[in-house]
Parts: C-alpha cells; sequence; structure tokens
C-alpha cells in the first residue's frame, strides 16, 4: 500500500510545477505575440450599429440650446465618432482635450453616449472640460452600451455614413494613439 502512494505523492509535488509552467508559456506567447491587447476583437464590426434611441442629457445647452440625445438612425448620413464616457471615469478626464480637438474636423461628427452617469456630474464635468459632442445621450443603465459590445468607459466606435460600425477603440485615447485612431477614421468612405 505505501508504495502505491509514493507516485501519488510524486504527482502531488510535480502537478503544481506543470501547471505553472504551462500557464507561463501561454503568457509569453500573449506577451510576444505583437497583437495590442486594447484591440480586442469585436463581433460587431462592419456590422449596423444596435437598434436604440437615447434620450438627451438635461439641462445640456450648446449656443442656448438643449443638446440633443440621438438614436441609430441618427448616425447615418456621415462619419460619426461615438465616445461612451462617464464623469466618474479618469481616463476619460484623460482623454478629452483629444475629443476636444478631433470635434473640431468638420468631415466628422462626434457624440458621447453618458454610461451610468449621475447627470449633475455629466454636466458638471462638461462644463468644466467643454462640450465636444453634437449630440449626449443618457445610458443610465448601461442597456445601450452593453448593446455595442463595450467593455468599459472609455470606448469610442467610428460608424460609416452607412450607419456600420466601422472601428472599435477599446480605452483613452491618448497621444501615443491618436494618430493611429485618426488614420482608421480616414480609411472611411464619406458620404
Amino acid at each position: 500500500m505505501a508504495e502505491a502512494s509514493a507516485p501519488r505523492s510524486r504527482l502531488i509535488f510535480i502537478l503544481p510545477g506543470v501547471v505553472f509552467l504551462v500557464l507561463a508559456i501561454l503568457f509569453f506567447v500573449q506577451l510576444t505575440s505583437g497583437r495590442n491587447p486594447a484591440e480586442l476583437p469585436s463581433v460587431l464590426l462592419n456590422k449596423p450599429v444596435p437598434v436604440f434611441n437615447l434620450a438627451p442629457l438635461e439641462g445640456l445647452m450648446a449656443d442656448g440650446k438643449p443638446v440633443p440625445g440621438f438614436s441609430n438612425e441618427s448616425l447615418k448620413g456621415r462619419v460619426t465618432i461615438v465616445n461612451v464616457f462617464a464623469s466618474w471615469c479618469a481616463p476619460c478626464r484623460q482623454e478629452h482635450p483629444l475629443l476636444v480637438e478631433l470635434a473640431k474636423d468638420p468631415s466628422v461628427r462626434l457624440v458621447g453616449i453618458n454610461q451610468k452617469d449621475n447627470p449633475d456630474n455629466a454636466r458638471r464635468f462638461l462644463g468644466a472640460l467643454g462640450n465636444p459632442y453634437a449630440a449626449v445621450g443618457v445610458d443610465p443603465n448601461g442597456r445601450a452600451s452593453i448593446d455595442w459590445g463595450v467593455y468599459g468607459v472609455p470606448e469610442t466606435f467610428i460608424v460609416g455614413p452607412d450607419g456600420t460600425i466601422r472601428h472599435k477603440h477599446i480605452g483613452p485615447l491618448t497621444p501615443e494613439n491618436l494618430e493611429g485612431f485618426k488614420e482608421k477614421l480616414r480609411q472611411i468612405p464619406r458620404a
């Protein structure tokens, strides 16, 4: 009986080392693959945007007029950048100046989905940092964001004039990745 338990004892000591070695090899392969972990594949790429209709952020004004909400239908007709943001999101605050710059391009329209946010905080956020959005839709429970395949805020999409999602950027836009994003934007045919 003691002879039968000896191989089991060795297996108990060897098994954790084998599991560790396999995991280490998997991590090494992922790290050296050259794949950008921020570029997760999206099943929605090259498909129509999901059906949604988001109410405006109440009380948000631009040029003396209320900033409208938006729907999937309102994304058709021109290239649109859809940015998912929230006032409680620190990376959203960091990327905001870049969104303000992107909004100056007359060939695109920038709209925002305000996800799971307090309306007063969202208005203060945009009041303090500037409002680059032509429209802001409120997604109080995150349902529309889930339909878009959002993992977390911020995320930014490029929608073609036909209402098709052409690119998804996960995480904040930064000075380092902005030129690549703009290149993706330039590749979208204008209406």
